[in-house]
């Protein structure tokens, strides 16, 4: 039980800590999977592919704000190897849990 207490932990973490601009970057990533999705058979495919693309935007817009981008990609890559599989799995879970909702609502849309 402490285990999944930490994960949800680890999960408000992620929402309360971050910035608003890597929140919003969050949702806009999480939405685009969701209307994306074919079905609910695929969320674990577009849950990998939201967060490769997350990673990908903040590294752009770590890149836009005059860094070296060469600099940058070494940071973000050992920052990636550190990375804790606990707060790797509450990212998978928070952007998993969005993307199904709406999908869920985009397909109640359009069926009915």
């Amino acid at each position: 039980m402490s285990e999944i207490l930490n994960l949800w932990h680890s999960i408000v973490g992620i929402v309360t800590s971050s910035d608003a601009v890597t929140l919003i970057i969050m949702a806009v990533v999480a939405v685009g999977a969701g209307f994306a999705m074919q079905s609910m058979a695929s969320l674990v495919t577009a849950t990998f592919g939201a967060l490769v693309l997350f990673g990908l935007v903040n590294f752009v817009r770590g890149a836009l704000t005059g860094k070296s981008a060469t600099a940058l990609a070494q940071s973000d890559w050992h920052t990636l190897l550190s990375l804790q599989v606990q707060v790797l799995l509450a990212y998978a879970i928070a952007f998993a849990v969005v993307i199904a909702i709406v999908h869920l609502i985009r397909s109640a849309v359009t069926r009915g």
